[in-house]
């Protein structure tokens, strides 16, 4: 006898595929690394196929993985937004949204449209700061939501995914190692800022900011006008600029974590943005990323 597809199961695999890694995803749907496991292991008996190759150091997905993956993603959108007519048909209202000027830029118009699409009545305002001031408006209340940037060892909110940082620079761009580094940055107590920094501390290079900016369009700016260096999430890196990881003698770059927070007694109008934000965000920056690397 043939077996649904659950939907809980659908989110736990849709996890999985996203990180490509059992404890990311588990934290990114609130459950367990044993609960996520469970219910891979239960979609995959429904399936009858492997949907991961799994050993100590590494996940990968499958073909029949990939297959589901595909119908996965408009199983769960098509539920979802039923849910959303049938339970809140006539929602309207404002929510204040706050994310970092890249994200606000790259990944989040997509998430409004799919949301004005659902929702006409629901007016979304988005602010870009950087996130120590988007989590000080959000205390304030002068947020619903905001979306952080975090180090790794400063992570707090609802982690929705984790994303590589890489030093960039313009195309024509060449190493002088007797030379101080000129370096164009996001502002202080920006993650990327703080790991670049705790990156030099490892090096005897000398260094300088020239450039510090909240503006991904400033920043850009300056390196293709400057011999400059630059510190960038994977899927904000524009197109008129190159990764320079490995080539200039600078160690790797940890990932950042992004992750979601609102208020613990938010109305039902962010806390369904929060979840439309939640449910799609690391899908569409993934796809941006995805973008960079086939240019």
């Amino acid at each position: 006898m043939k077996q649904d597809l659950e939907i809980d199961l659908l989110r736990a695999f849709m996890a999985v595929a996203t990180h490509l890694n059992f404890t990311k995803a588990a934290q990114s749907v609130g459950r367990t690394q044993s609960a996520v496991s469970l219910k891979i292991k239960r979609l995959e008996q429904i399936v009858g196929r492997p949907l991961f190759d799994r050993d100590r150091q590494s996940v990968s997905i499958t073909p029949t993985g990939e297959t589901l993956k595909v119908f996965a993603k408009r199983i769960l959108i098509a539920n979802d937004t039923a849910l959303s007519q049938i339970q809140q048909p006539d929602i309207e209202g404002r929510v204040r949204v706050g994310a970092p000027d890249d994200y606000a830029t790259l990944v989040l118009p997509k998430i409004l449209a799919m949301i004005a699409a659902e929702h006409p009545r629901l007016q979304i305002e988005v602010v870009c700061e950087n996130t120590t001031d988007l989590l000080s408006m959000l205390d304030n209340r002068d947020l619903d939501i905001a979306i952080g940037v975090h180090t790794p060892d400063t992570v707090s909110g609802q982690i929705i995914c984790h994303e590589p940082l890489h030093w960039v620079a313009a195309p024509g761009y060449t190493n002088d190692p007797d030379a101080d580094l000129s370096l164009v940055l996001w502002p202080h107590d920006c993650a990327s800022r703080v790991i670049a920094m705790d990156a030099l501390k490892q090096t005897d290079r000398k260094w300088r900011v020239a450039y510090s900016t909240r503006s991904m369009r400033l920043i850009e700016s300056a390196l293709l006008n400057g011999p400059s260096l630059g510190v960038m999430e994977a899927s904000c890196i524009p197109a008129s600029l190159q990764i320079v990881d490995g080539k200039i003698g600078l160690p790797p770059l940890p990932d950042v974590a992004i992750s979601i927070h609102s208020s613990e007694a938010a109305e039902p109008n962010t806390a369904l943005v929060s979840k439309i934000i939640l449910g799609n965000f690391g899908t569409n920056l993934r796809a941006t990323a995805r973008e960079l690397l086939n240019r």
